[in-house]
């Protein structure tokens, strides 16, 4: 059984906002599911469609098998970060959790045990309103885990976070995953989670454009061929000729078609140049900007 199902889900803000658009999915059990696409493309809506705060316009949305309202005590079962900036600024870190557990029924020792999880014990004193934004999100993310939950619905957890906090964030939801849980992790920033992720959701403008996992969505992005040559142009018509697609800027060329080896034949075989010559691995950004249609080039 999938832990998240959405069939045909739809939402509509008044009559001109379709923020979501015909959207049907399933999120797998013990995986990191990457929810990727620009920033308005609906992931936000999304999530709070699965967490029953947003009423969908048509079609449904189910969570271990249910509507996320008829589970008992949902806390220990899913949690979820939306947005860090939900905590009174003059209560400490430790009283802002303790207040979250205790509207849950969950014990004190839990804030202590999540605390330590993010790594914020030493900074539990301190008053909301003199934490960082990274220190925020991890607040957050330490909110999320109070209750033990299997479930993890994270929107944007990387926001505020410096290169080591975003390393942290990546080994810290890989050992979750090792654990049987699912998260669901939504972003903007394709390069920060390609790394985290085993499956996507790619989502652009309320469409849902791919799912899969990611090796075998990247797989099927076309590789490119990257040549440099003081006799770009030249090299941009002998290819052009064979049917190749090429994009020239300067000496740069990035080709799709041939493969490298046929590239270097043909340069050699007409005595071109090259300076530089390889093949491109796609990206999961790269996946992103073909499916959506604004692939990059050079």
């Amino acid at each position: 059984m999938a832990v998240i199902e959405a069939e045909h889900l739809s939402k509509r803000f008044g009559k001109k906002v379709l923020a979501v658009d015909d959207v049907t999915f399933s999120i797998r059990a013990g995986a990191v599911t990457g929810f990727l696409g620009p920033n308005g493309a609906g992931k936000t809506t999304t999530l709070r469609m699965i967490l029953d705060l947003v009423k969908p316009s048509a079609g449904s949305v189910r969570i271990l098998g249910q509507r996320y309202r008829d589970i008992p005590r949902p806390a220990t079962r899913v949690g979820a970060l939306l947005d860090s900036s939900g905590f009174h600024p003059g209560r400490s870190g430790r009283n802002a959790l303790r207040v979250v557990a205790a509207g849950a029924g969950l014990p004190d020792t839990r804030v202590e045990e999540a605390l330590t999880m993010v790594e914020l014990e030493g900074a539990a004193r301190r008053a909301v309103k003199g934490y960082s934004t990274g220190m925020k999100q991890r607040l957050a993310l330490a909110c999320a885990l109070l209750g033990d939950p299997e479930v993890l619905l994270l929107d944007e957890p990387a926001n505020g976070l410096d290169p080591e906090g975003i390393r942290w964030l990546r080994t810290f939801l890989r050992a979750r995953a090792a654990e049987g849980r699912t998260i669901l992790i939504s972003s903007h920033v394709l390069a920060e989670v390609e790394q985290t992720v085993d499956d996507v959701l790619i989502i652009s403008k309320g469409k849902l454009l791919a799912q899969g996992a990611i090796g075998e969505l990247t797989r099927t992005a076309q590789p490119v061929v990257r040549a440099r040559s003081p006799q770009a142009e030249k090299l941009e018509a002998l290819l052009t000729a064979r049917g190749a697609a090429v994009n020239r800027l300067d000496t740069a060329l990035a080709i799709r078609g041939p493969a490298s080896a046929e590239v270097g034949e043909v340069a050699q075989a007409n005595g071109v140049v090259l300076h530089e010559l390889f093949t491109e691995v796609p990206s999961l950004e790269d996946l992103f900007l073909e499916i959506a249609g604004t692939r990059r080039e050079l």
